[in-house]
C-alpha cells in the first residue's frame, strides 16, 4: 500500500525526520506516536505530496486513493462558500441531496448547509474535513490528530469509524483509547528523528519497552482530556 525508503527532512536546522524508512501492508493501521509532533505533521505532509524531503522516496501503491485530516486547517476554510458548496467542490457526484447526506452523517442539519465554513466553530470544522474524507472514498485515511476539538461523544463516534474503516490508516491522536483499540502496529518517532517500528497494539508497546515508558510517550486518556 505505501513504501517509504530513506526520508529524512530538517526544518529550521532541526533534523524531524532521520532516514525514516517502513512498509505499510493491506491490513495495517498505523498509530504514530511520541513528543516529536512537528516530525508527524511533516511526515503527513510529504505523505500527501505537499512537502518535499530533503532525502528519500515514497510511493503509494497503484490501487490506493488517499484522503488527508491536517492538524491546521486555516487555508481549508478560508473561504466564503457555504458547508453544502464547500463539501460539494470535494465531490464526485456534484448533487446537492448526495452531499447533504454525508453532511447528515456528520450531524449538520438541513439549515447548518447555508453556513458560511470560514465563520464555523472549531468542532464543526473538524465535522467537515471527516465529511470530507468520507465523501472521497478514499482507502487509505491519514489524521493528524483528528480528536481535536471534539466532545467525548464525537471522540467515541470517531474511534469507531475508524475501526470499522475497512482501509488502512496511519494517525497520529492523544486520545489513548483510540490509539489502542484502532491500531496494529505503533511507529514512535524519536527526538533525533529516527523511528521504532513495532507491530502491537499500543499498551503491549509501552509495557514491552522500558525505553519507551522513559520517554514518556504520553497519549491522554479520556478522563483527562475532560478536566
Amino acid at each position: 500500500m505505501l513504501t517509504v525508503s530513506g526520508i529524512s527532512k530538517t526544518i529550521n536546522g532541526v533534523k524531524v525526520l532521520d532516514n525514516v524508512s517502513f512498509v505499510m501492508g493491506h491490513d495495517d493501521k498505523i498509530a504514530f506516536v511520541g513528543s516529536q509532533e512537528l516530525a508527524k505533521t511533516t511526515l503527513f505532509e510529504i505523505l500527501m505530496g505537499n512537502m518535499e524531503p530533503d532525502e528519500g522516496t515514497y510511493k503509494w501503491g497503484i490501487t490506493t486513493s488517499q484522503a488527508y485530516f491536517c492538524k491546521d486547517n486555516t487555508k481549508e476554510f478560508d473561504s466564503s462558500l457555504t458547508i453544502t458548496e464547500w463539501l460539494t467542490g470535494f465531490s464526485p457526484i456534484k448533487d446537492v441531496t448526495y452531499v447533504r447526506g454525508f453532511l447528515g452523517r456528520m450531524l449538520f442539519a438541513g439549515e447548518d448547509g447555508v453556513k458560511h465554513v470560514n465563520i464555523l466553530s472549531g468542532g464543526e470544522k473538524v465535522r467537515c474535513q471527516l465529511s470530507k474524507m468520507m465523501i472521497s472514498g478514499a482507502n487509505c485515511l491519514i489524521f493528524d490528530e483528528p480528536t481535536n476539538h471534539l466532545d467525548m461523544e464525537s471522540i467515541s463516534a470517531l474511534n469507531e469509524g475508524m475501526m470499522r474503516f475497512p482501509g488502512v490508516e496511519l494517525f497520529a491522536c492523544r486520545d489513548h483509547q483510540v490509539v489502542q483499540t484502532t491500531a496494529n502496529r505503533i511507529i514512535e518517532i524519536l527526538p533525533d528523528g529516527t523511528i521504532i517500528d513495532k507491530v502491537s497494539t499500543y499498551d503491549d508497546y509501552l509495557e514491552n519497552n522500558a525505553d519507551a515508558r522513559k520517554r514518556t510517550v504520553y497519549v491522554a486518556s479520556r478522563d483527562e482530556d475532560s478536566n
